[in-house]
């Protein structure tokens, strides 16, 4: 296969360093929409505004020109690769842009990839079907998730990590591996879109729970159980939406879950040991957290009750963060369920 052409929309936290992974296999533009980000990029090798303390590698080229970007993989001789770099909240957005930025008719495929995890609060509409929503379908344009246990940082120091793609057409998988599959990463693929949005998405409402027990200092026992019960709530949900079983073992099930749940670096097990630990959420919010299981966590309550599922801990989440009920509290509600088998 020719030379991948990748670029990369959005200089986040993961954008910078997907589009860091990327650069060793591939020719790699990273669209960064602040102008001043792309020139440090490109001038100092940083990203002032994320993983600031990171030298990004000398072939990653960045730009704030978003034409720029699509020109790149557009013209490209070989296969081009669009990803999506974006979090939840932006994702309508920058579909729009490309929306009227693509062509109507084009002779070669092109491949989009979206990142982020989540479910949107408004529309209750996973990552695919907001993106179905705003970008027309074009038949020439394949598109695919990738996801999987993963932290930016970790993946801009150059160290290893698996992740999943998920595309309906298998040129994709072949394409992002062409582009991403090497000594630092492994790239599975599996065309289960659904399942791999359920489970990235969920599991941060379930990382949230085990920070909060682990900020009330239950011990490793309570994580445990809270882990392998949450995974289970996780399959429950991505079966009645139309995901695979067998997703939810794998890296953008059970591997995604176990590291945000316990990982150091996760934003959403911080904010469940700061609500286990007394504090407001309010408070934890506005000193510049984010979360994205804080967002998630009420859009999958109402989907389970869409489908007559019983989803305990993201219900006893979900009250700890919007109604007022005391962590200890809800521990107790949970241990005092009626039992029942696994």
């Amino acid at each position: 296969m020719a030379r991948v052409h990748v670029s990369v929309l959005g200089a986040g936290a993961w954008g910078t360093a997907l589009a860091a992974l990327a650069s060793a296999r591939a020719d790699v533009l990273l669209w960064a929409r602040a102008p001043e980000v792309a020139d440090a990029i490109g001038r100092a090798r940083r990203n002032p505004r994320h993983l600031s303390d990171i030298e990004l590698p000398s072939a990653l080229r960045a730009t704030a020109d978003l034409d720029a970007a699509l020109d790149h993989v557009l013209d490209a001789p070989g296969p081009g690769l669009i990803v999506l770099g974006v979090p939840m909240a932006g994702l309508a957005d920058i579909c729009a842009q490309l929306a009227s930025a693509l062509p109507a008719q084009r002779d070669r495929p092109l491949h989009l990839l979206w990142t982020c995890k989540g479910i949107d609060p408004d529309t209750l509409q996973l990552p695919h079907q907001i993106i179905a929503g705003h970008l027309p379908r074009r038949p020439w344009l394949h598109a695919g998730v990738l996801s999987g246990p993963s932290f930016a940082r970790e993946v801009a120091q150059g160290l290893p990590v698996a992740l999943t793609l998920a595309a309906g057409d298998p040129g994709t998988g072949t394409v992002c591996q062409a582009a991403y599959h090497g000594v630092q990463a492994r790239i599975y693929t599996t065309p289960d879109i659904v399942g791999v949005e359920v489970g990235g998405a969920l599991k941060n409402v379930m990382a949230i729970a085990c920070g909060i027990s682990d900020g009330l200092r239950l011990g490793t026992n309570a994580r445990a159980a809270l882990i392998t019960r949450g995974l289970a709530e996780i399959q429950r949900l991505g079966i009645a939406l139309g995901g695979q079983a067998d997703t939810f073992s794998g890296l953008a099930g059970l591997g995604d879950l176990v590291l945000t749940a316990t990982g150091g670096l996760s934003r959403n097990r911080q904010v469940g040991v700061a609500v286990g630990e007394g504090r407001r959420l309010e408070d934890i919010l506005a000193g510049g957290m984010t979360a994205e299981g804080v967002r998630c966590a009420r859009a999958a309550l109402e989907l389970g009750s869409r489908h007559a599922l019983d989803l305990p801990i993201t219900e006893i989440v979900c009250r700890v963060l919007f109604d007022g009920l005391a962590p200890r509290e809800a521990v107790a509600a949970l241990l005092t369920r009626e039992p029942r088998p696994e």
